[in-house]
């Protein structure tokens, strides 16, 4: 049975790495103008979708029912996945959604694939739902890595209100899944994300608010701190 840190967990981790770091130095080599980027992230939007929507196909058929209601994404990483490949597919640089979703792809796929709640759901780490799940996550925090450093975002506390929006989205499709679909748990709404944790979604919320708070005041101050060397 897979485990995190086994043989197949830790290969999986060090190719991660290394493709993360080769992705992260080829575009800041090769990819220079808006064009460029524009394609670029497109593709990767492109990709990313393409990822967690065979990972739910796989999911449909997974207990041998077909269940098409496992289409709908139920959890925070899975639906990030899918709005932030949808926001580079469609959306143009530095968009709205992009602002919301891409600290929580960034921390939810890096967590994710350095320590992954279902790795051990079936005896073969190549098990669709497995490595599918494990993909998104992983491409989810590269693409938000090179987001930054091709600054296709551009973070700013100006638009803190984004994640209010986001998240009352979330929230109201949780609901609704819930509610209308009888699904149990959207969005850990109910149960927590990790056994014998208080983290339900009303945990997560207030810290993501106030780990974010940090960073976009963080941003702020090196931002400053850099013009006033300069002037």
């Amino acid at each position: 049975m897979p485990r995190l840190y086994g043989p197949e967990h830790t290969i999986y981790v060090i190719v991660s790495v290394l493709v993360a770091i080769i992705s992260c130095v080829c575009a800041k080599l090769f990819i220079k103008t808006d064009r460029s980027k524009g394609i670029f992230m497109r593709c990767a939007g492109g990709i990313l979708f393409l990822i967690i929507l065979l990972n739910r196909i796989a999911l449909v058929f997974e207990y041998g029912d077909i269940d098409w209601k496992e289409l709908l994404t139920d959890s925070i990483c899975s639906t990030s996945s899918y709005v932030l490949g949808l926001a580079l597919l469609f959306g143009k640089k530095d968009n709205c959604i992009l602002h919301f979703v891409w600290f929580i792809s960034l921390a939810g796929g890096t967590i994710t694939t350095f320590y992954s709640n279902f790795i051990g759901q079936h005896p073969s780490f190549l098990y669709l739902p497995t490595i599918l799940g494990m993909m998104h996550h992983t491409v989810s925090a590269i693409i938000v890595i090179l987001m930054l450093i091709l600054k296709y975002v551009n973070i700013s506390y100006k638009k803190w209100y984004y994640t209010l929006w986001g998240f009352t989205s979330y929230l109201s499709y949780g609901a609704f899944l819930m509610c209308v679909l009888d699904i149990g748990n959207p969005f850990y709404m109910v149960e927590p994300a990790i056994d014998n944790t208080p983290f339900t979604v009303w945990v997560l919320i207030p810290i993501y608010v106030v780990v974010y708070s940090l960073i976009l005041l963080g941003v702020e101050i090196i931002r400053k701190r850099k013009k006033e060397l300069i002037s």
